[in-house]
């Protein structure tokens, strides 16, 4: 089944080691979003990059250092979105939120 529609998508970029009351913040933000019924969230671990700190957060296989850029990609209708984005608003300490309109082509079986 093929169903076409306009959405938002909202990217929210931070590092691994930032946290949400003791929680991994990716793994806080995605049980919210899962909680709140939004239809799909995907965590992604960057190899390298920084933010507004300028500090250079990178993934490192040799050191067990925790500090990779983390993305986390979250597209639904926009009345979901903004259901979510006064919890951001406490969660997110330091990162940034980018939001965006976007033509979903969803396939699913039956």
């Amino acid at each position: 089944m093929k169903e076409q529609f306009e959405a938002r998508m909202l990217r929210i970029h931070f590092g691994e080691d930032d946290k949400w009351q003791g929680k991994p913040l990716y793994e806080a933000i995605v049980a919210k979003c899962q909680e709140l019924g939004l239809s799909s969230a995907i965590v992604y671990r960057g190899i390298e990059g920084y933010g507004t700190s300028t500090r250079i957060h990178r993934a490192s296989y040799w050191k067990f250092s925790k500090d990779a850029p983390i993305m986390l990609s979250i597209i639904d209708l926009e009345e979901q979105i903004n259901k979510l984005l006064p919890y951001l608003d406490e969660m997110v300490e330091e990162g940034l939120i980018a939001t965006s309109r976007v033509d979903v082509i969803r396939f699913s079986r039956g």
